[in-house]
């Protein structure tokens, strides 16, 4: 990864729905324009997390699968 997170949110272990019910909760206490990696191991987030970024219009910057984690890392959107 070549842009330093910000903020890091372990979920490894979780299952959904955790994993976008915590993403959603720290997302909240970051500044807009900040970045979040989110670390993952349930498969669902291949499409929760790309869904969360599209509706709350939040930057995913990357997604990628390293073995059997998943990671993420999204821009918060500014604020309108």
């Amino acid at each position: 990864m070549s842009i330093k997170p910000d903020h890091i949110l372990d979920a490894t272990g979780l299952m959904c729905p955790e994993p976008v019910m915590l993403l959603h909760n720290k997302v909240r206490d970051i500044s807009a324009g900040e970045t979040l990696q989110i670390l993952a191991t349930d498969p669902t987030t291949e499409r929760d997390i790309p869904r969360f970024c599209e509706f709350l219009g939040h930057e995913l910057l990357l997604q990628e699968t390293v073995d059997t984690e998943y990671r993420y890392l999204l821009r918060k959107a500014e604020l309108k």
